[in-house]
């Protein structure tokens, strides 16, 4: 099927799917930056275009006005409010599967890193993580040091395309799957991240198989070691993963529902259970909407049973289930081929405080802009505001609303 979106101005030319660089049958689309055209002058490079592997990154520095003073938390990444952030610089190598051709074994493989701030959020238990979850302070937005390396994908595909219409079997880490928005900045139509993305799991390990069944769908099941958490550390569970994707064959739609992590055991490091759904829908090649609903949970959690001190989020004596919900929108305009804009809308029920910190309904409304200086340069304004409902969630608690303005520079490499 053609691609069904204009990539740029937006992200990504094909609706969303988890797990496989680019849809199985898709050609490998990936844009070649200056490292690339740079290392093509050189034997190492004739040598890596020869074996179809890519070396490529960015930096990503950000600027935001808030009326917070502490913190802008559960806004992120962009926590700490008034200033200027590194937000991340990544660089990846990478070879991907040719999932085109149907008449023999390929494999493929990715390893991303991630310097910057956004590692608070990215950081897997068990990988580099006590640079996060040993460096603890009241005092500042957010636990661990200021920033941090995230070793945020590494993985092996391999390509069979004798099962069905072609299946690959990725090990390793990869980005959880459901989400609309993803960890790397360039991936995303806005600055910021909705509440909740901002609460839900960010990358998972183990074993993951994509098969595509025909051109309008494809089943995707996988075992990982628990949200968050690498197989080895002792907080791993076996959860059980499932998603299947449909495209309509007028490529105006997409649904992509997803058992994201389920498994029997209480809650320990990130353990969570959740169910998402996403549905895409075009109504041009210029305007199109994704829209994203999940709900969330987790078992035996301490401080989340009975007999806690009311507005207090963690306060029982017990242990107990907690769980949240929340859908979110995002209607995307092409300007023309170097203008994007993206307005976004959210609500969010944090039920008992458990992701956020307060057990309050939330709401979240912004509007930005993407700007393709060159192939290799975007700039992105945005305004945003939050509001909570039923207690004072920001800045640490002192106000019910919260608005931002912020812009960010994204320089491909």
């Amino acid at each position: 099927m053609s691609t069904p979106l204009d990539s740029p101005a937006f992200p990504s030319a094909e609706w969303q799917l988890g797990g496989v660089s680019f849809p199985i049958g898709a050609p490998d689309e990936n844009s070649q930056y200056p490292l690339e055209k740079a290392l093509g002058c050189t034997m190492l490079g004739q040598w890596m275009q020869k074996q179809r592997i890519e070396m490529f990154g960015w930096l990503n520095v950000s600027g935001n006005i808030s009326s917070s003073n502490f913190t802008n938390y559960p806004l992120s990444y962009q926590v700490r409010p008034n200033r200027v952030e590194f937000d991340q610089a990544v660089l990846n190598i990478q070879r991907i599967v040719d999932t085109v051709q149907t008449d023999h074994l390929d494999w493929g493989f990715d390893v991303s890193v991630l310097y910057g701030y956004d590692y608070h959020f990215t950081t897997m238990k068990g990988i580099f993580s006590n640079q996060l979850l040993n460096n603890s302070s009241p005092y500042t937005q957010l636990p661990g040091h200021v920033y941090g390396v995230d070793p945020m994908l590494f993985y092996a595909d391999i390509y069979v395309p004798w099962v069905a219409e072609g299946m690959v079997v990725r090990v390793g880490r990869w980005l959880s799957l459901p989400d609309i928005e993803a960890q790397f900045s360039p991936n995303n139509y806005l600055v910021t991240h909705s509440i909740l993305y901002t609460a839900d799991p960010y990358t998972q390990m183990g074993v993951l198989t994509t098969t595509r069944l025909s051109a309008q769908w494809t089943l995707q099941v996988g075992i990982h070691g628990s949200d968050d958490t690498a197989v080895w550390n002792h907080s791993a569970r076996p959860t059980f993963q499932a998603c299947v994707r449909w495209v309509s064959a007028s490529n105006d739609d997409m649904l992509y529902p997803c058992i994201n992590s389920v498994n029997g055991s209480n809650y320990n490091y990130d353990n969570l259970q959740m169910y998402a759904m996403t549905w895409g829908h075009r109504f041009s090649q210029r305007f199109h909407i994704l829209t994203e609903a999940y709900e969330m949970f987790a078992r035996g959690i301490p401080g989340y049973g009975p007999g806690g001190t009311p507005g207090v989020a963690g306060s029982s004596p017990l242990p107990g289930k907690a769980g949240e919900f929340g859908v979110v929108n995002y209607m995307n305009f092409e300007l023309d081929t170097r203008n994007m804009v993206s307005f976004r809308n959210e609500f969010y029920n944090d039920e008992k405080g458990q992701r956020t910190g307060y057990a309050t309904r939330y709401s979240e409304h912004t509007l930005g802009l993407t700007h393709w200086v060159s192939q290799d340069l975007e700039i992105r304004p945005e305004l945003r505001y939050d509001h909570s409902y039923d207690e004072a969630a920001y800045d640490k608690g002192k106000r019910d609303y919260q608005v931002v303005g912020l812009i960010d520079v994204i320089l491909h490499f």
